[in-house]
């Protein structure tokens, strides 16, 4: 991606030009929902992984393509001595303000869409069967809807999340608290869904839905190649 650092991209490109060679299938659910657990069997089975959150979690990395935007604009107290973006602290700053998230979200948002994009095309060239774009806030943004062929929300309860997240990321209750709730509600989520993947069972329970969920989408580009 050779994005000129000292002016990040204004203008997203589209990725509506791409619809229709493959179906686009959203995956969307809570922290610590499991999208990741998800995303990797649908891996296994062929399926393109666009991931959005690895995205962003590599552009803020050491010689990150944000990180450079990040310094100018929030300064270096925001990169830590590894060169990449100081989370924690960041994190706290734009829970109390508004202005930094819109500011870091001004910087990040079109880099994650720009390598979204080139991986999409990459893939689709790769003649993967469909596209997975793992998102989120897929539900929260507005933008994604109507791009896609069929939305997944993996789900389960709101203290498995907590839980699951205290023990992944070592942060404290009150902070996944906070940000749960500033994240759509499982019932929004729910709503919008073509499929929920409730996964608070086993590993196998959870393959068998993939499983499941692989041949509906597969089913989909049947149906559409037969028909045009």
């Amino acid at each position: 991606m050779a994005t000129n650092p000292t002016n990040p991209p204004s203008e997203q490109a589209d990725l509506g030009i791409l619809k229709g060679h493959v179906p686009f299938v959203g995956l969307t659910g809570g922290i610590g929902s499991g999208k990741t657990a998800v995303s990797d069997q649908l891996a296994q089975l062929g399926a393109g992984i666009v991931d959005t959150d690895l995205i962003a979690h590599q552009i803020t990395a050491p010689n990150g393509v944000a990180i450079p935007f990040i310094q100018k604009q929030f300064g270096s107290d925001f990169v830590g001595s590894s060169g990449a973006l100081d989370r924690v602290k960041m994190r706290t700053l734009v829970f109390a303000n508004p202005q930094a998230r819109k500011s870091l979200e001004a910087i990040t948002h079109p880099l994650i869409r720009e390598e979204t994009i080139r991986q999409a095309k990459q893939l689709i060239e790769d003649q993967v069967p469909y596209l997975v774009f793992v998102v989120p806030l897929l539900v929260e943004s507005g933008n994604w809807a109507p791009l896609l062929d069929y939305l997944i929300v993996v789900d389960c309860p709101e203290e498995t999340q907590i839980e699951r997240v205290m023990h992944r990321s070592k942060l404290p209750r009150n902070e996944v608290e906070r940000i749960l709730k500033a994240q759509a509600s499982r019932e929004e989520r729910i709503s919008r869904a073509d499929m929920v993947i409730e996964n608070q069972g086993s590993l196998e329970n959870l393959k068998t839905e993939v499983l499941k969920l692989n041949e509906k989408i597969l089913q989909i580009q049947k149906d559409r190649t037969s028909s045009s």
